[in-house]
């Protein structure tokens, strides 16, 4: 039987994800629908017939036509509804944030070990893109050898007016934290940020900024974010090992070479980046849904994101390194 999914948040995130859900008929179908905003959510239902829509997300979660959730709400509403699957054993997947502190993130935790079982999947979507599956890959099998070094790099064309400093640690730089966590296959332990002389084409941000993570093995990984570069939207990572070095390659399937110049091209934001990753993602989380069994990024990873941007915002605010101390790790991660 096809996985009946309740989505909680219809803004730009939901949007995607209720296509990429509808993609997948046979495997789930979507019955429910909530929003802060109810008149975004009867929008969405009038164009999907026999969408239910519910009046807050808790009413979604108890809802008797919805097996697993979907969570794209406000980052601060992400607890609570996590909170609320967990507690009715509904699987649910949870846009980064898990939670917007490290206290709310322990709680989610710690209720799903008493749960006994994995029922959370955090969209770090990084994991699912095929070049990043394949670095990982080649750290793991021990092409270049014991990793020494991660280098990333996240450069936005330009940001919204809304766009915040903070937020290029909490929203930007933390899917660069989580993919440093699973290349290296290990934990942060101290942070220091470093802040350059300000772009003049972001106003007032902080930006670009430097964040030195410094892994509990010995390893060190270099974040760069910048969101106003200005000549497109450019990810870009590479792992020094003791034998070798395995970079990521150019995005663009061709070079181009003209006139006495080669040129390839810059993708134009993230959703031509990283739009099939974000398709395998949510794929993934049916089949392990209609499956039981969970596979994708765990709360504990969600935690341990939490835990290092918290560090890193502090680091940035009294200019000196920040330890990161985190709770052990419980077994139902390992």
């Amino acid at each position: 039987m096809a996985v009946r999914v309740g989505v909680v948040g219809v803004g730009m995130i939901g949007k995607e994800h209720l296509r990429r859900l509808q993609r997948l008929s046979g495997l789930c179908e979507v019955t429910a629908v909530s929003d802060a905003d109810i008149s975004a959510a009867q929008a969405m239902a009038v164009e999907r017939p026999g969408v239910a829509v519910y009046p807050s997300g808790l009413d979604l979660i108890g809802a008797r036509d919805v097996d697993a959730v979907l969570v794209t709400s406000k980052g601060s509403t992400h607890a609570e509804y996590v909170l609320a699957a967990i507690a009715a054993r509904k699987p649910v997947f949870c846009e980064k944030p898990l939670a917007t502190t490290q206290q709310d993130c322990q709680r989610i935790v710690d209720a799903e070990v008493a749960c006994g079982r994995r029922l959370v999947q955090v969209g770090f979507m990084r994991r699912y893109d095929a070049a990043y599956q394949s670095l990982r890959k080649l750290v793991a099998d021990g092409t270049i050898g014991r990793p020494l070094i991660f280098y990333s790099a996240h450069r936005n064309p330009s940001v919204p007016a809304s766009y915040t400093s903070d937020m290029a640690i909490h929203d930007t730089a933390v899917h660069d934290i989580d993919v440093a966590r699973w290349l290296l296959g290990d934990e942060v332990v101290g942070i220091t940020v470093a802040t350059p002389r300000r772009n003049s084409r972001g106003g007032t941000l902080r930006d670009p900024i430097l964040i030195q993570m410094e892994m509990s093995e010995g390893a060190v990984a270099n974040i760069e974010v910048s969101v106003n570069a200005a000549y497109g939207y450019d990810i870009r990572g590479e792992i020094v090992g003791e034998t070798g070095v395995a970079t990521l390659a150019e995005s663009n399937p061709v070079v181009v070479k003209h006139n006495g110049n080669f040129c390839g091209h810059v993708p134009g934001d993230w959703r031509e980046r990283f739009n099939p990753a974000f398709d395998r993602e949510i794929e993934d989380w049916v089949r392990s849904v209609a499956g039981d069994s969970a596979t994708g990024p765990s709360s504990w990873d969600g935690y341990a994101a939490t835990v290092a941007t918290g560090a890193a915002l502090e680091a940035v605010t009294i200019r000196r390194r920040v330890s990161v101390t985190m709770a052990g790790r419980p077994n139902l991660y390992t």
